[in-house]
């Protein structure tokens, strides 16, 4: 038992001791009382019940500050529903009603406030927060609705009816929010909405909020896709794994005209073929814990798929596997077995500090003749500090700079970042390029791998 476990036991018990007292003692008074004065017509029925008594009194009290810890219902920070009773209150909510909508509201720069302003501050932040919702919510003549703090800056929210009926409410508070501040301090609130018409199930429901969220804070379009419910979706990807339904595309990759590798794309297929795209099943995969599973199964059928021993093809590999002893192992007997040339393109958005560690498997990959680039440089913070930690073969640019005005823009910015690797003996890389002119600028770069439909199509592997 941890030492916290230990603490909360003890002090429930001086707790419910020291509550205890006053009303044993009465009924300890009483006994005696009682027997001084009836000692002589006392008959053993009292002093079996007196027992009784005393036993249940002390039982009741332990029961009741015991329960009276496990159950709670609002947050010490926020000042709203604990995760665990908002959850518990939202189940029942969604069996009662048919039409039921959930809103996620979040402080996207919640971290930046704990980090600039302290942590009391961000504390500060999350009541105030929740006051101003619960505020404006009750002007649009809405009140008596569950709002519970369920992490870091997020807040969801439970109301009556469809996503339909609070859509423009939500919009119209987070533009409302810009205005919104705790002593000078700025906050940035986004959010998102669904509803009974996704799922039923409360989880997920949530886990849809967080999908939207993303969706919308990377203001991407969506790759089109039939619609599925979360089962049929989770299922499918379980059965894709198992039977091994998938399809694997590959794109050329040019250095100086010259087709260099090719890269692949890999879609799962539901049980009735239809295309599962990797924006929706990786958090499925993540979720499940699949991740070593589903990238040693796509692994193992480019393996033994491709006929062309000189062709490198590469794919992008989850870290977590690579870490993973299990994947090494079999990554390195299927290289000896096939012969095959690999690229392992790694994208992480956590950095791992054990690089030593890191650098060591790299090698052990590296000398079964792989390859290894880092995605996503000039987007978040691990690519490029593994740019200057890891021995690595190429770094990819994020896809942000593949548009042509925000590579013009950004110019500097990519030479800067391509003579930082040329000083570190690694090449660069850039695709998604969509024009001549998007080609013709990342050359002048000197940006060393380009990619792009306007210089190769997908075929399949």
């Amino acid at each position: 038992m941890l030492l916290p476990q230990t603490k909360e036991r003890e002090y429930r018990f001086r707790l419910a001791l020291r509550m205890g007292l006053p009303i044993f003692a009465l009924i300890f008074a009483l006994v005696i009382h009682t027997f001084i004065e009836n000692s002589q017509t006392l008959q053993t029925s009292f002093y079996v019940e007196s027992l009784i008594l005393l036993v249940f009194s002390i039982y009741f009290f332990l029961y009741l500050i015991y329960n009276g810890f496990e159950v709670r219902i609002t947050d010490e920070v926020s000042k709203t529903f604990t995760r665990e009773y908002l959850f518990s209150y939202l189940k029942n909510e969604l069996k009662k009603n048919e039409n039921y909508a959930l809103m996620l509201i979040s402080i996207d720069n919640l971290n930046d406030i704990n980090t600039l302003y302290g942590i009391k501050n961000g504390d500060r932040v999350l009541e105030e927060t929740a006051k101003w919702i619960a505020a404006y919510f009750k002007a649009q003549k809405i009140e008596n609705f569950p709002l519970g703090h369920i992490k870091g800056g997020d807040f969801i929210i439970g109301l009556e009816g469809s996503e339909s009926e609070y859509t423009t409410l939500l919009e119209l508070m987070c533009l409302k929010s810009d205005e919104m501040s705790v002593d000078d301090i700025e906050i940035k609130l986004s959010g998102a909405i669904t509803d009974t018409s996704y799922s039923h199930e409360l989880d997920y429901m949530v886990e849809n909020l967080f999908e939207l969220q993303e969706q919308r804070r990377n203001s991407r379009e969506a790759l089109p896709e039939e619609p599925m419910t979360p089962n049929e979706l989770e299922s499918s990807v379980i059965n894709a794994i198992n039977k091994r339904k998938m399809s694997i595309m590959a794109q050329d990759v040019y250095e100086d005209g010259v087709v260099a590798f090719k890269e692949c794309f890999v879609k799962l297929r539901s049980p009735t073929d239809k295309p599962i795209y990797p924006k929706t099943y990786t958090k499925i995969i993540n979720r499940l814990g699949l991740t070593v599973e589903y990238d040693l199964m796509v692994l193992e059928t480019l393996l033994l798929s491709t006929s062309n021993n000189e062709d490198i093809y590469a794919l992008n590999i989850s870290p977590t596997s690579l870490r993973n002893e299990k994947f090494l192992q079999k990554t390195k007997e299927l290289l000896r077995e096939t012969k095959k040339k690999l690229m392992f393109v790694l994208e992480e958005a956590e950095y791992f500090s054990h690089t030593s560690k890191y650098n060591s498997i790299l090698h052990s990959l590296k000398n079964s003749g792989v390859l290894i680039a880092i995605s996503r440089l000039g987007s978040i913070h691990s690519s490029f500090l593994y740019l200057r930690e890891l021995d690595i073969d190429i770094v990819r640019f994020d896809t942000y700079y593949s548009k042509l005005e925000k590579l013009k823009e950004n110019r500097s910015v990519v030479e800067g970042f391509h003579v930082m690797a040329k000083e570190k003996g690694v090449k660069t890389w850039i695709k998604n390029l969509e024009n001549e002119e998007s080609v013709s600028l990342a050359q002048e770069l000197q940006v060393s791998y380009t990619q792009g439909k306007m210089l190769s199509g997908l075929e399949e592997v």
